[in-house]
């Protein structure tokens, strides 16, 4: 009960100071700390004595220096450096993990075949629209071009081709490039075959009739 009392008698002599002292609302208040109030700024391209090396406060990352997370890619979008990733990178992907040519052939359908076709042959669905159809991918260039050149073409693109580096990242585009094979296998295989078949029907309908073959077979 006294303690309740003497906070009360407490809070009344505050509120009584408040009021009895005057206050000059002109002039501010006193403060303590007050750096925690007013920190030293500095103006945009301002020099500091901390910047003085650099002069202003565009701080620069030191020279060659890597941003966290980022993968430098040294070759220009240029036919001279495409050669040179076709000759310096290799595919680190394996050829014979299913689960690469899986991936491989959805980023394929999600943003090649609308010009490319399902098959690679040129024919996506884009092109009846007046969109220029690529080269088909199982064309002899095709064909001749390094996984490095193939890499370098999606990440820099090349004539009526963007740029993909920003949608497809940089293990997706090995997996496209894995997957570009296995389709210019299976169509190369095909050709083969087909190539193989009617050489043999050519064959067969050349041979002449052997001498103890009925006429009747013959004639017909």
């Amino acid at each position: 009960m006294r303690k309740n009392i003497l906070l009360s008698v407490v809070l009344l002599a505050l509120v009584a100071l408040h009021w009895a002292i005057p206050s000059d609302r002109s002039q501010r208040t006193v403060r303590f700390f007050p750096d925690m109030a007013d920190s030293q700024a500095y103006e945009s391209q301002a020099p500091t004595a901390t910047t003085s090396d650099y002069g202003d406060l565009d701080l620069r990352p030191p020279a060659g220096s890597i941003a966290r997370g980022f993968s430098p890619f040294p070759y220009d979008a240029s036919p001279e450096d495409a050669l040179r990733a076709g000759l310096e990178l290799n595919n680190p992907l394996s050829a014979d993990d299913p689960s690469v040519a899986s991936r491989g052939a959805t980023v394929f359908a999600t943003f090649c075949a609308v010009c490319h076709g399902l098959a690679g042959a040129g024919d996506g669905t884009v092109t009846p629209k007046g969109v220029p159809p690529p080269p088909s991918l199982h064309a002899q260039h095709a064909l001749d071009l390094a996984d490095g050149q193939i890499f370098h073409i999606i990440t820099h693109g090349q004539k009526n081709m963007a740029s993909y580096a920003a949608q497809v990242d940089r293990t997706d585009r090995w997996r496209l490039v894995s997957y570009i094979r296995e389709l210019q296998t299976a169509e190369t295989t095909r050709l083969e075959r087909e190539k193989a078949a009617a050489e043999a029907a050519a064959r067969q309908s050349s041979e002449p009739a052997s001498d103890d073959q009925p006429a009747s077979e013959v004639l017909s």
